[in-house]
């Protein structure tokens, strides 16, 4: 058995503006500790999967990025997608590369660059269950996490009926509800949609070719050209062009403190409080301040009197907002001036 990790690493992170940019987006970016979140991931992974079995996939512009925080990735290991074109692509192509150097029945275990994990021991154990089942049923894999709260921000999964090897099927996927929907399914047992896969790659591979179209017809013409592959797929995502369409694809629920870090308000169920609440980075000072979210990189950050704020320092600019507004960062990017919202 030959197993391999596949990490994709793409896309720019706005919601953590101004400290992601396009050239170090939020994967590269020191959220949870002094590392990257890439390190971090890599770290985990490492008692798993050795680093010449580690395949990244990213943008071409974060390659020699990723290289430099990375360097025992072996470069060739470092894909550049040539365009976005949805995970399903990615992981096709991943999959295809890793049958090429590994055969058919090798493992693959997918997750993303810019997640946290309180447990590490704990998500290793699901992924090495994941794997398991994926062997014994020939099946594709997914670890829903267990929810802690009924969040409008993840997809869901329904479990269906147990399997022999102690997985379930999945009865349906469910893109991202309401809130009241969310509660409604998570007292009811649904999971969240992580987004961590597991599978071999010819079972994976024999679904591209049933369901996909979008990439499968890309595939058959161009197994041995990246460019040419990326140029020929129409852009869907794996939940979408593959899982969505198969019977063969089951879920094992995981435990371990999973976040996705989507937004600066995210960093105080992942980084550790002090006795007020607030989270930080950097050299800061607080008092009479409650449930804040402080980044200083460059610049001292003191706090007086204020409650569930974002504070971020880089580069000679400052963002203040509030927790509930740094969802939503967009708006606020769209609307500044080039010279302020191009900040290298």
């Amino acid at each position: 058995m030959t197993r391999w990790a596949v990490v994709l690493a793409g896309g720019v992170g706005s919601r953590f503006w101004p400290l992601s940019t396009p050239e170090r987006p939020k994967q590269l970016l020191p959220l949870v500790n002094d590392d990257p979140l890439l390190i971090n991931t890599l770290n985990r992974l490492a008692p798993l999967v050795p680093a010449e079995n580690t395949l990244i996939l990213t943008n071409a512009s974060l390659v020699e990025a990723i290289a430099g925080v990375a360097p025992q990735i072996p470069r060739e290991n470092i894909i550049a997608e040539p365009k976005p074109a949805g995970t399903a692509a990615a992981l096709t192509w991943a999959a295809n590369e890793i049958l090429r150097r590994s055969g058919p029945d090798a493992t693959m275990l997918c997750v993303h660059a810019d997640w946290a994990v309180a447990d590490d021991d704990g998500f290793r154990k699901a992924l090495a269950e994941a794997e398991n089942v994926a062997r014994i049923e020939q099946a594709l894999v997914t670890v829903g996490v267990v929810p802690t709260r009924p969040d409008p921000g993840f997809g869901y999964i329904q479990p269906g009926e147990s399997t022999d090897s102690g997985a379930r099927k999945v009865q349906r996927f469910v893109e991202k509800p309401d809130r009241e929907r969310a509660a409604t399914m998570m007292h009811s047992g649904y999971l969240w949609n992580s987004g961590i896969f597991v599978w071999r790659v010819t079972d994976f591979l024999d679904e591209v070719n049933a369901h996909t179209p979008e990439v499968a017809d890309s595939l058959k013409a161009n197994s041995s050209d990246l460019a040419k592959f990326f140029d020929g797929v129409k852009p869907i995502s794996v939940d979408v062009g593959v899982l969505e369409r198969t019977a063969r694809v089951r879920v094992i629920p995981g435990d371990f403190g999973w976040d996705d870090v989507g937004t600066w308000g995210a960093l105080r169920r992942v980084k550790p409080e002090d006795a007020s609440a607030n989270v930080s980075y950097g050299k800061t000072f607080s008092l009479d301040a409650t449930g804040n979210v402080i980044h200083a990189e460059g610049n001292a950050v003191v706090l007086y009197g204020v409650s569930d704020v974002v504070v971020v320092t880089r580069g000679g600019l400052t963002l203040v907002t509030t927790i509930d507004k740094s969802s939503d960062l967009k708006t606020l990017i769209d609307s500044l001036p080039e010279d302020l919202r191009d900040l290298k």
